[in-house]
């Protein structure tokens, strides 16, 4: 494994972290609400009177940002290594599992383990484990 130390930007990272963590927090605080993508958007798949609007400016906020950020300067770029078939059993697997998981990482890794959730370091660790095992096998002669 290497590192890109030329990309390695450990300021930017640092700095999203914290705002990333001040806006769970606010969000919570302010309106007390666990700030867990799959959570919220799971809420719009099927709404409750009163619950959609908070939770569709959320994602709007979501999808907003990158957009308004193309306007100052460039997205960095991306490039993903796999099938649109890969990419579609991905999704679902990620979808059953947040639904099985009682929440995805954003739920759990930031705004669980800041509430000292056990069940959401018992969840961050099968996460980072099972992100560690594919990268594992798929580094070291697997799919």
């Amino acid at each position: 494994m290497t590192i890109d130390l030329i990309g390695f930007t450990p300021l930017a990272a640092l700095a999203g972290g914290v705002l990333i963590g001040l806006a769970a927090a606010m969000f919570v605080l302010f309106n007390g609400r666990i700030a867990g993508i799959s959570g919220i958007v799971g809420g719009l798949l099927r709404p409750k009177e009163g619950d959609v609007s908070w939770r569709l400016a959320f994602v709007i906020g979501l999808i907003a940002a990158p957009v308004t950020y193309q306007l100052f300067a460039a997205l960095p770029a991306s490039r993903i290594d796999a099938s649109d078939t890969v990419l579609v059993i991905a999704g679902v697997l990620v979808g059953v599992s947040t639904r099985y998981g009682a929440g995805c990482t954003s739920g759990h890794g930031v705004c669980g383990l800041s509430r000292l959730s056990a069940r959401s370091l018992v969840a961050t660790l099968l996460f980072m484990g099972a992100g560690f095992a594919t990268v594992f096998v798929m580094r070291h002669g697997g799919v």
